[in-house]
């Protein structure tokens, strides 16, 4: 488990021996798992400090040479709610290795390991000049940019801003979060990789296309980080909500300091989170559920046109769950699933539309919001106007309405439904 990184994540790397055995290659992946134990189903709870999010294990070989350590399995399994689907995701994560084993082995195999080594930093090489000669085309100069989050669980609500400064200097640039917040007193704290990551994908979208991803793609960015900060979290914060919130809130602080640098290509804010839903309890039947999904909304809008709706934006890397598949496999209905018409920020090209889904629980159910844009709206650029904010309602059975904050945890009785309204995104430019 990636411990230090974010919890609900699984990180596996298998070794490729070549003929003198040594490891020469690493085959690795990384994914989201539904459930990895901690405080609430799902595990993304309101969290105070890591040891509350889930099961830390340090480097451990679950595999060695093809041969399943069992002892490691069971202990892994005893701490997660829903172990055959744990066990079923491990196995097709392992199998994903099996085959990139396979495939690199016949690289090797039809062009040796000196060939193929020799490639591997070409294309590095190749990515890195790339990169270095379309930040070359961007002025220079420092770019400074500042946006908040809100624990609104809280009483009174935490709000951290999140500040850089982008100094473009001939061809690499810089983002220093030098006066952002410090550690939060919840979840949404990032650590250092998160913040990296998300700097990197704002430069690599700003470059051309057909550029390989790769580590040289990333060789021209550097990024400083205060200690101890909601951008760099150390043991013990808590960190579960750092990937999947902070790390959209850090894509739109650097995308509005680069906009100043780079007006007509930098887009209006998007929804800016991930609207992050787990949702966990037991079926009629007695046996025990956990899901997680994210929620689209918004995207900004840009010098060219709109922004669209209805679509996972930025750091997200997940699809639309399917209303029959959710409702066939879990002990629930989706009472409405629409466009949230009117969300999308105003201007000379409107932002993109949210998105409404209501969820209905037939069996007592726990869940946690992990929301944010839902005291401030995603910015608009140009003079464009912020997109709507999000809102959360918890709906009775007998029809009484509450809305929830962002960041919320609960049971919901069976027959109580749940509407999430998502951001819509910035707009671009003033009215004409």
């Amino acid at each position: 488990y990636a411990g230090g990184t974010h919890l609900p994540d699984i990180t596996m790397v298998s070794p490729v021996f070549f003929a003198d055995e040594t490891p020469t290659f690493f085959v690795a992946s990384r994914a989201h798992h539904a459930d990895v134990g901690g405080m609430t189903p799902g595990s993304l709870p309101l969290s105070t400090e890591i040891y509350q999010e889930g099961l830390i294990i340090p480097p451990i070989k679950l595999y060695e040479r093809g041969r399943c350590n069992t002892a490691v399995l069971a202990l892994l399994l005893r701490n997660v709610r829903t172990p055959d689907e744990r066990l079923g995701d491990l196995d097709a994560q392992r199998a994903a290795h099996a085959v990139g084993t396979q495939r690199l082995l016949a690289l090797r195999d039809t062009h040796g390991a000196e060939e193929v080594m020799a490639y591997a930093d070409h294309i590095q090489t190749y990515s890195a000049r790339r990169v270095r000669a379309a930040i070359a085309a961007w002025p220079n100069g420092r770019f400074a940019f500042e946006d908040t989050l809100v624990l609104d669980h809280l009483d009174p609500p935490h709000v951290a801003p999140i500040r850089v400064e982008a100094h473009i200097e001939d061809e690499q640039v810089t983002f220093d979060f030098s006066g952002t917040s410090g550690v939060v007193p919840g979840s949404l704290n990032a650590v250092r990789s998160i913040t990296q990551a998300a700097c990197y994908y704002v430069v690599r979208g700003l470059c051309d296309d057909d550029i390989p991803v790769n580590a040289g793609c990333f060789a021209p960015v550097r990024v400083v980080t205060p200690e101890n900060s909601v951008v760099d979290a150390r043991p013990p914060a808590a960190v579960a909500g750092g990937n999947v919130e902070t790390s959209q809130r850090i894509v739109d602080v650097v995308l509005g300091a680069l906009a100043h640098a780079l007006p007509d290509r930098v887009p209006a804010a998007s929804q800016g989170t991930m609207n992050n839903l787990t949702m966990g309890g037991r079926t009629a039947e007695g046996k025990p559920f956990a899901y997680y999904e994210t929620i689209a909304g918004g995207m900004g809008a840009h010098a060219d046109g709109p922004g669209l709706s209805a679509t996972q934006v930025h750091m997200t890397n997940t699809l639309n769950t399917p209303v029959e598949a959710l409702e066939r496999a879990f002990p629930m209905r989706i009472r409405q699933y629409s466009v949230r018409k009117g969300s999308g920020g105003t201007g000379r090209h409107r932002g993109g539309e949210g998105l409404v889904r209501e969820y209905e629980v037939l069996v007592p159910t726990t869940i946690t919001l992990l929301t944010t844009r839902r005291r401030h709206g995603p910015y608009g650029i140009a003079g464009g106007e912020p997109g709507v904010t999000g809102r959360n309602t918890e709906i009775q059975p007998d029809g009484t309405a509450v809305v929830r904050p962002g960041l919320h945890s609960g049971t919901l009785d069976a027959n109580t439904r749940l509407r999430i309204e998502t951001p819509g995104g910035g707009g671009w430019g003033t009215e004409d």
